[in-house]
């Protein structure tokens, strides 16, 4: 998930080389940076989209507690603490974000030009999406009635964004820029489309909660619909990154970590699959829709479809594993959350389908996945927590495509 934005000159970061914003008249800017490349407004400015990317690789974190196997009381608190914490990190990259893009307006047009920050959309509504799941597992059983159609409106506003999300940022790339060569793709246009696949599964997760069978019936027809919007796109996406990679090699080590993404469409369309699959062999025959061996034909093929995936996955899980390993070494930077969810969501589907056989192989291979994926989440947030202290996380590549007198009215005056 990180970019190769490095080679890019930041004007926010005194320790880049002076980019356009910081040359006036041909002549280097070396005037003291203005009070909006200081303090907080410095966070707020650069604070770009990828920073959701912590609330989705918490949000799984949280959910894999709840759901592990071999679970037990202390690992649903701690579950509840890491949703809590969750909520929070949530909240606060909306109240930042809702600054950034009030305070610069002028920000906005250009990071959705970008063609590498504008992806990182996507990471909003999967982190919404991680809420709502534990919304369903948590705050339904203790709280009651209310919470059931409170999820169910935060999941529509969060369909409505990943499909708005899907199709648009795919459709801006294609229509805005120049020519791109084919070494310059990542794996970050896989996340606007898999933005689809997890509200997909959440929607199956919200069905499973509603009271009222129509209701569910909609919902659960609307995930299959997402489903069928996010899975196959990815998988065209993940053919032309498979050719990226064959050809013009592994990505630099900055941006090396984006290779485990592919994971993600793979693990959480199986889990989707499945969830999707239990919900129509409940509900289809309550609502007498199609006929009355429809409910368990999908339930079926859904594990069927989410097996096959996760067998696939085992090869991507193969190819970015020897990636880390042949790069050894790898700068740490916002990027590194690409480890979290992506694992995250494989491991979910692995704990899924120890639950459906049921399989000791596949439980205890799952609560391994999941112990994995825990422990990673404490190292990079460490690493992130510092980075934020420091300052050096905050670099947004697509300030350096702001016009000067946007860009920085304090610093000098244009002839």
């Amino acid at each position: 998930m990180a970019t190769n934005s490095a080679r890019q000159p930041d004007a926010s970061n005194p320790a880049q080389p002076p980019s356009e914003a910081q040359t006036l008249n041909g002549q280097t800017n070396t005037q003291t940076p203005s009070k909006h490349d200081r303090g907080w407004r410095r966070v707020v400015r650069n604070f770009t989209p990828s920073w959701f990317s912590v609330t989705m690789g918490t949000g799984i974190v949280s959910i894999l507690l709840h759901n592990l196997p071999y679970n037990g009381i202390w690992l649903y608190w701690l579950s509840v603490i890491v949703f809590a914490l969750n909520v929070v990190l949530f909240s606060l990259g909306c109240i930042i974000s809702i600054l950034r893009y009030t305070l610069y307006p002028e920000i906005f047009t250009v990071m959705i030009k970008h063609s590498v920050q504008s992806m990182f959309i996507g990471t909003f509504p999967m982190g919404l999406a991680t809420i709502i799941n534990m919304t369903c597992l948590v705050c339904v059983p203790v709280w009651g009635e209310w919470t059931r159609y409170f999820a169910w409106g935060l999941w529509i506003f969060d369909a409505v964004v990943s499909v708005m999300t899907a199709l648009s940022l795919p459709f801006l790339l294609m229509a805005h820029g120049g020519e791109r060569p084919l070494s310059s793709m990542t794996a970050v246009w896989l996340l606007p489309i898999v933005s689809c696949i997890v509200a997909a599964s959440t929607g199956a997760i919200v069905a499973g909660v509603l009271p009222n069978e129509q209701y569910a019936l909609w919902t659960v027809i609307t995930s299959y619909v997402l489903w069928g919007i996010g899975l196959p796109l990815a998988m065209m996406v993940m053919v032309i990154y498979l050719l990226r990679l064959t050809l013009h090699k592994l990505p630099p080590k900055a941006v090396i970590v984006s290779v485990f993404l592919p994971l993600g469409p793979l693990g959480q369309g199986g889990f989707g699959a499945m969830k999707l699959g239990q919900c129509a062999r409940d509900i289809f025959p309550k609502t007498h829709t199609l006929v009355q061996s429809s409910g368990e034909t999908f339930y079926t093929v859904g594990f069927l479809v989410a097996l096959i995936l996760w067998a696939f996955g085992l090869v991507w899980l193969f190819f970015a594993s020897a990636s880390i390993v042949y790069s050894k070494t790898f700068p740490f930077n916002i990027g590194w959350w690409g480890f979290t969810f992506p694992l995250g969501v494989f491991a979910a589907s692995t704990v899924q389908m120890g639950a459906e056989l049921p399989s000791g192989f596949f439980n205890v291979l799952g609560t391994i996945l999941s112990v994995f994926v825990v422990v990673l989440w404490m190292i990079v947030i460490v690493g992130t927590l510092k980075g934020a202290v420091s300052g050096k996380l905050f670099h947004a590549p697509c300030l350096g495509d702001l016009p000067v007198p946007e860009y920085d009215k304090d610093v000098g005056k244009t002839a």
